[in-house]
C-alpha cells in the first residue's frame, strides 16, 4: 500500500520542483507536504477530483498563491520559501488557463507579443509570428479573439505562453471549454508542440483519459496528498488502492474471502496477494477484463456463465450487461444469490441478443484485490 504521505526524491534534472509544500485555507488543509518535480521536456499531470488541491499546487508553482510552507525551485534556484516569494512575472513560467484570458482589444499577434516587452518592437513581432506559425495560427495574426473559434483561441493562448521561451509551462484545465471532438484534436496538437519545444510542463486536469493521453507521469491526488504517482500505465495496471483503480474507469466491484491465498468470486478465483487467511476482500474487475465466449449447446462443466441483459455499441467497443448465473461458491461472501450484475467491454461490434447465455472468464491482470476495510470513497 502507498502511505498517505507520499514523498519523492527530487532529481537533479528537475526544472520545476515543489518540495514539502503545505497550504491551508482557514481550517481546511488544501496541500499536505506535497513534493513533485518536472524534468525538461516532461509533461506531468496533476489529476484528481474537485477539491483535491491540484489547482492550488499549480497556482503556488506560478506564484499566484502565496507560499505558506515548503519550497518552490526553478532550475535548482529557490523562487519561494519562508524568506522569499518571487512574483509570477519573474519566474519564467508560461500560463494557460481554462478561459484562455486573451485581451479582446488586441489582435492575435499583439496578444502573443504582449509578454515580450523586453524585446525591441521589431523583434517582438518576429518572435510572435514565429510562435504563431508553430501553432498553425500565422494566417490569423491580425484577427481579434472574438473572430476565433474556441480551438483557435486555445492555440493562441499556448503561443502567447510559449513566446517568452519559459522554463516551465503551467496549464490549468486548458481543454475543458472545448467540445469533445475539438478537444481531442487540440490537445493532440498541443502535446506535439510541447514535445517539440522541450518545455517542462505541469498540467491540471480532472479527466483521467486526458491525463493518460497527455502525461509522461500522472500525479493522482486526494485530500491534498499524493495517492499514487507514476506513468499512466503504472497507475492503470498497478493501482495502489481502490480509489486509484476506480478513478481510471468503470469497474465491477465484487467481494470475497481469502482462502489458501486465493479469493473466490462469481467471475473466478484470483491471487489474494499478501492478504491474510480469512480476510474479507474487495475485488475490482475492469469491464475490459471480462471476456465473453458464445455457448453452443450446454456450457462446459464448471464453466462460469451469464445471461445478457442488454448490449450496446459504443463505437470502438461494445458494452454487454450481464447477470451471472453462477452464484458465489462457499468461499465467497457475495450476497446476491441470483448472481451479480456485471459489465463487459468488448473491442469492436459484439452485440449478443438479450437472454443469450455466454461463457465468462477474466483477465487476472486487470482484476485487483484489496482489503475490504479500505476506504475507497
Amino acid at each position: 500500500m502507498v502511505p498517505a504521505r507520499f514523498t519523492v526524491a527530487i532529481g537533479s534534472m528537475d526544472i520545476l520542483t515543489l518540495e514539502n509544500v503545505t497550504h491551508d485555507f482557514g481550517s481546511t488543509r488544501a496541500l499536505d507536504s506535497l513534493s513533485i518535480g518536472v524534468e525538461a521536456g516532461e509533461l506531468v499531470c496533476l489529476l484528481g477530483p474537485s477539491g483535491c488541491g491540484k489547482t492550488t499546487a499549480l497556482r503556488i508553482a506560478a506564484g499566484l498563491e502565496p507560499l505558506q510552507a515548503g519550497r518552490v525551485l526553478l532550475d535548482g534556484e529557490v523562487v519561494a520559501d519562508a524568506d522569499q516569494d518571487t512574483p509570477p512575472e519573474a519566474r519564467s513560467v508560461g500560463l494557460v488557463f481554462q478561459d484562455y484570458a486573451l485581451f479582446p482589444h488586441l489582435t492575435v499577434v499583439d496578444n502573443v507579443a504582449f509578454g515580450l516587452r523586453k524585446l525591441p518592437r521589431r523583434r517582438r513581432r518576429e518572435r510572435a509570428m514565429a510562435v504563431l506559425r508553430q501553432v498553425g495560427m500565422a494566417e490569423l495574426a491580425d484577427a481579434h479573439p472574438h473572430m476565433l473559434s474556441g480551438g483557435q483561441q486555445q492555440r493562441v493562448a499556448v503561443a502567447r505562453a510559449l513566446a517568452p521561451r519559459p522554463r516551465v509551462m503551467l496549464m490549468d484545465e486548458p481543454f475543458s471549454g472545448l467540445d469533445v471532438t475539438l478537444r481531442h484534436q487540440v490537445r493532440d496538437e498541443t502535446l506535439h508542440i510541447l514535445k517539440q519545444t522541450g518545455t517542462a510542463t505541469l498540467m491540471v486536469t480532472h479527466d483521467p483519459e486526458e491525463a493518460m493521453f497527455m502525461a509522461d507521469r500522472v500525479v493522482l491526488m486526494r485530500g491534498g496528498r499524493i495517492v499514487q504517482m507514476g506513468t499512466p500505465a503504472q497507475l492503470y495496471a498497478a493501482p495502489a488502492n481502490e480509489f486509484v483503480a476506480a478513478f481510471f474507469g468503470d469497474i465491477n466491484r465484487l467481494h470475497g474471502v481469502v482462502r489458501q491465498g486465493r479469493v473466490s468470486t462469481p467471475l473466478g478465483e484470483l491471487d489474494a496477494g499478501r492478504l491474510p487467511e480469512g480476510a474479507p476482500a474487495n475485488v475490482l474487475v475492469r469491464p475490459e477484463a471480462v471476456r465473453l465466449h458464445p455457448v453452443d449447446g450446454d456450457a462446459a462443466s464448471g464453466a462460469r456463465t451469464g445471461r445478457v441483459l442488454a448490449s450496446r455499441l459504443l463505437g470502438r467497443s461494445s458494452v454487454v450487461h450481464l447477470v451471472l448465473d453462477n452464484p458465489a461458491d462457499s468461499g465467497s461472501i457475495q450476497a446476491d444469490r441470483a448472481g451479480p450484475h456485471v459489465h463487459a467491454r468488448v473491442p469492436g461490434r459484439f452485440l449478443p441478443p438479450e437472454n443469450t447465455c455466454v461463457e465468462i472468464d477474466i483477465d487476472p491482470y486487470q482484476a485487483f484485490v484489496f482489503p475490504a476495510h479500505e476506504d475507497a470513497a
